[in-house]
């Protein structure tokens, strides 16, 4: 049986890497998703790929660092498939520099397209969730768990987002909605590409993963978002989890 089933669910950035594979997970377990991105094209693939498997999904264009399309994409979501019981905000923009040359625009679109982001879909899903006492993932950071050097705008955008989850988890809680952060390692498009270009960097990273490989979008990071969500999960909130391989092991 479908845990999700009946269920829907909004993941932001859902055109590629984590988010797809997220919402290919979700759509796995039952649920109606909408994914949205800014590149139309690949939001169209990915709702392809859904309905090929058997599943319901929609798209949305829009830019989640402006707010007028955050309050499009849940209103959409709501009347296309009635409701909303899950809300995943994945979709993160940044520029990675070493902090002597990090500047003001680059913590500006770190923060406009992570935490604002973030804040702004919550406020706009909250009196939906509230009537389905629904569940929110918001995607932090190993990298910013553990400092990671030249990701200072993203680290502080992702550690942001993590202050907002814990907060968002005390006051919403008395409204049956539960709150997570999930940080992912995975073989995105993005860490691919990043892992190229830095080769020496992808065998350090590699060697520190007791796991010894990076984690699928969909089969690591995905099915664990999906399981977050669902009623097997219903007395976790505020938490952080750490779907890294044990990256960010201590000691």
């Amino acid at each position: 049986m479908q845990r999700l089933s009946g269920r829907t669910a909004l993941v932001t950035g859902g055109g590629q890497g984590v988010g797809r594979g997220i919402a290919l997970a979700l759509a796995a377990d039952g649920a109606a998703v909408v994914i949205t991105g800014r590149t139309e094209s690949r939001l169209k693939d990915a709702v392809a790929e859904i309905v090929e498997r058997g599943g319901r999904a929609h798209a949305v264009v829009g830019d989640v660092g402006e707010r007028a399309d955050v309050d499009r994409m849940v209103s959409e979501t709501v009347r296309e498939f009635g409701g909303l019981d899950v809300l995943v905000n994945n979709a993160q923009t940044s520029v990675q520099r070493r902090l002597e040359e990090t500047s003001h625009e680059d913590v500006e679109l770190a923060y406009r397209s992570g935490p604002l982001a973030t804040f702004q879909a919550m406020r706009a899903a909250l009196p939906h969730l509230k009537a389905t006492r629904g569940s929110v993932v918001n995607l932090g950071s190993s990298a910013a768990v553990q400092g990671e050097v030249n990701f200072a705008a993203y680290a502080m955008a992702k550690e942001a987002i993590r202050g907002l989850t814990r907060v968002a988890a005390r006051e919403w809680g008395p409204y049956g909605i539960r709150v997570n952060v999930v940080c992912p390692a995975a073989l995105s498009p993005a860490a691919e590409a990043y892992f190229k270009a830095h080769p020496e960097k992808a065998e350090r990273v590699l060697a520190g993963i007791p796991l010894g490989r990076m984690g699928d979008p969909e089969t690591d990071i995905g099915r664990a978002v999906a399981a977050l969500v669902s009623d097997d999960m219903a007395y976790l909130t505020g938490a952080t989890l750490m779907l890294e391989g044990g990256r960010t092991l201590i000691g």
